[in-house]
């Protein structure tokens, strides 16, 4: 198949590794020409452009592509992304990420691609956001909705929400789990010692890791206003934040006012390929983001054997089940802190509920059975669409 991917930016993070994997393998396995189209990386959080790269993979930087909403630059990546899809040709394209979502959508439309494609990793409106912002995302989504035949999302729990806001019907939706390299989350690569020493972690110390940009609504601060009490609790516990962002100067001075700096290690960028070792090198995740999608370090924790707690939001109750962690009600600080305080205070329970995690969703969450997934659902859906008729080759989408 001729295929085109087309994503915001492609920074180090849980939708841009999914769209990576999956152009990886469309390319390696099943032989599909496909280009990803991507805006540029801003930020600090780091880029995926050196391993799509090494892997041979044919990527196209479209600076007009930029994650802000600026009306003239969107509208000038509308037209540039129109071009590209004329030069391409492709059957399929596939977009990720709400403004690639809305403004790929459209262009893909308007262009008469065989088979438009969305991905919801995470829906840009819920309840941590401003009400305007909510209504003008809802009113956007919906528009683009009608813009694609398939809409596909990581986790049950996103279409769900999507329906209920009104966004497409339910024959546009299918579930395919955001897949990942699973084998190194078996098996890390270094011995969990020598990674807990180059940390600083003592034998006895529990520490909890968080995988995330140092951002706003990430959960940090939550962490932050609970810790001074659960340290008093159990000195023992210590929080790893894994990740960079623009918050990390303000969540430093936060944790050397409130006396607990020596409990927080700060890992800074990371390249993905250490996750395993350091999840490994771990008791527990700890995950109180506000939105999320499904967020890609639960099932890794779970797959390397680790328990975890998160906020109840969005997809994670599918895998943070009784039988693998805590789900705590979304904002509740006192829950957050007793369920910290309840696994570092029980190895056995951490360990039981790990090995739980492991059996249930190391296959579920291979990258192998994402890229299978997605490959059949654009054959199916290529042979259910409906005659040329008008010449747009489109499927009724309501």
């Amino acid at each position: 198949m001729r295929i085109v991917h087309v994503i915001t930016r492609l920074i180090l993070g849980g939708a841009q590794e999914n769209t990576l994997l999956t152009v990886e393998g469309l390319h390696h396995r099943f032989g599909d020409d496909v280009t990803l189209i991507t805006g540029p990386a801003e930020g600090p959080e780091g880029d995926l452009f050196d391993r799509a790269e090494r892997q041979g993979l044919k990527v196209e930087l479209m600076p007009e592509l930029v994650r802000a909403i600026r009306p003239g630059t969107d509208w000038k990546a509308y037209q540039k992304l129109r071009q590209a899809i004329r030069r391409l040709n492709p059957e399929v394209v596939h977009t990720h990420s709400s403004k690639a979502g809305i403004v790929g959508r459209a262009a893909a439309w308007d262009e008469k691609v065989p088979l438009v494609v969305h991905t919801i990793h995470g829906l840009p409106f819920g309840p941590s956001e401003k009400p305007w912002r909510n209504r003008l995302y809802v009113g956007l989504e919906r528009w683009a909705a009608k813009r694609c035949h398939a809409i596909v999302s990581v986790c049950d729990a996103m279409t769900e929400q999507a329906l209920a806001a009104g966004v497409g019907v339910p024959e546009q939706f299918e579930t395919v789990y955001s897949g990942m390299e699973v084998e190194p989350f078996l098996n890390p690569p270094r011995p969990r010692e020598a990674v807990r020493r180059e940390l600083g972690l003592a034998d006895h110390e529990v520490a909890f890791a968080t995988v995330a940009r140092l951002f706003e609504r990430k959960g940090h601060e939550d962490i932050l206003d609970i810790a001074p009490q659960v340290l008093r609790q159990n000195p023992n516990v210590r929080f790893v934040w894994i990740g960079s962002g623009i918050l990390r100067d303000r969540l430093e001075a936060e944790a050397d006012r409130l006396g607990i700096r020596h409990a927080i290690h700060f890992t800074g960028l990371v390249p993905p390929d250490r996750i395993p070792e350091l999840l490994n090198a771990c008791d527990a995740v700890l995950h109180p983001s506000y939105r999320e999608g499904l967020a890609r370090v639960l099932p890794q924790g779970l797959i390397v054997g680790r328990p975890a707690i998160s906020y109840d939001v969005d997809g994670a109750r599918e895998v943070v089940i009784p039988e693998t962690g805590i789900l705590v009600p979304f904002l509740d600080r006192a829950r957050l802190a007793s369920a910290i305080l309840e696994l570092a205070g029980n190895a056995d329970r951490r360990a039981a509920l790990g090995r739980e995690g492991r059996r249930r969703f190391a296959d579920q969450f291979r990258k192998e059975t994402m890229v299978d997934q997605l490959r059949s659902l654009y054959a199916e859906r290529l042979q259910g669409l409906s005659p040329p008729g008008d010449g747009r080759h489109r499927a009724s989408v309501g």
